[in-house]
């Protein structure tokens, strides 16, 4: 089946495509490297998800982050589409074995990071993987323009050399022009590839900026006012804590998150957020990248955020459902 429309109403139930969806589409389906710029919530894994669908083969899907990646793996399977992911930590026999399948078994997708890109177990099994796409997600993270470097993904570029004539398809929220040229370049995208770049505009969303004289009552007094899911972020570890436990304490069911806790703390406790069992999370910058939750109403920036790229993606977690997201910054003198 490789009528686009088909596929969308048949796994998503959709009539329709979201504006520039369609033409992306068509260009990954035209075989062109593609860099697509959508807005945060803007549908981008439908970019390259309807087209590998359509296409004989598999997509492989390189991500940063195994969260994402097993969010969107699940993500995948409700919709019957069959789907594999390989993560570090994961033991060698299941990574090996996983690898077979995408090689034999009817799979459409295998999500990995950069790093397992250059594995030997990974380059022995590529030639019987035989790719139909590459989409390189969070592909800001290629630019050491972008507010979240990475080298990994720097020698994603090597992979071309196994796969001639494999498109790729580079996704990202925010990029600068200069970002978006370092993408281009670093994934040594052909000269005749397609650009396309959404309204980054969110009409559901407001935007406010105080310095309050009390930062803590007035964020009590807005979450006490605001019903809904929400992110409070935070530039200390040491403050994401305090603050979730001071929530805690006037019966906001809350929880913390950073760098600093382990993987098995870091997954449960955004599970527990993602499912509504903790209303609010406390957290430094390290939470929230490709998080799909759709209902959050509220997220304010304690802390003034380190760059205007960071504070749009991390604003752009509130409203993905199209309801009203309200978006809060605090600010002193000395920021």
């Amino acid at each position: 089946m490789n009528d686009i429309h088909a596929i969308l109403k048949k796994h998503w139930g959709f009539d329709n495509f979201r504006p520039l969806q369609e033409d992306i589409i068509r260009a990954v389906l035209d075989k062109k490297d593609t860099l697509a710029l959508l807005p945060t919530g803007g549908g981008k894994s439908l970019c390259f998800q309807v087209p590998a669908l359509a296409m004989d083969g598999i997509c492989l899907v390189i991500s940063p982050l195994i969260a994402l990646m097993k969010d969107q793996v699940e993500n995948l399977k409700r919709k019957g589409i069959p789907a594999l992911a390989i993560y570090s930590g994961m033991h060698y026999t299941e990574a090996r074995k996983t690898l077979q399948n995408a090689c034999f078994g009817n799979y459409k997708f295998l999500y990995l990071s950069p790093e397992r890109l250059e594995t030997e177990l990974f380059l022995e099994f590529l030639p019987a993987i035989k790719p139909c796409l590459v989409a390189v997600d969070e592909a800001h993270c290629i630019s050491q323009w972008g507010y979240d470097f990475r080298p990994p993904y720097l020698r994603i570029a090597n992979l071309r050399e196994h796969l001639p004539g494999i498109p790729v398809i580079a996704l990202t929220a925010s990029a600068t022009h200069d970002v978006q040229n370092d993408i281009c370049e670093k994934l040594h995208f052909h000269q005749t590839h397609a650009r396309f770049q959404q309204s980054f505009a969110r009409p559901n969303l407001s935007y406010s900026i105080f310095s309050p004289p009390a930062k803590q009552t007035k964020l009590l007094e807005i979450l006490q006012n605001v019903p809904g899911s929400s992110i409070v972020y935070c530039k200390s570890r040491r403050r994401t804590q305090s603050l979730a436990e001071l929530l805690l304490q006037q019966g906001i069911s809350a929880g913390y998150y950073h760098a600093g806790l382990s993987s098995e703390q870091r997954s449960s406790r955004q599970e527990a957020w993602i499912g509504n069992k903790i209303r609010v999370m406390v957290s430094t910058n390290a939470f929230g990248m490709g998080i799909d939750k759709p209902d959050v109403r509220f997220v304010m920036h304690y802390d003034i955020p380190k760059s205007l790229e960071g504070y749009y993606q991390e604003t752009g977690r509130a409203g993905r459902d199209g309801g009203e997201g309200q978006c809060i910054t605090y600010y002193s003198y000395k920021d």
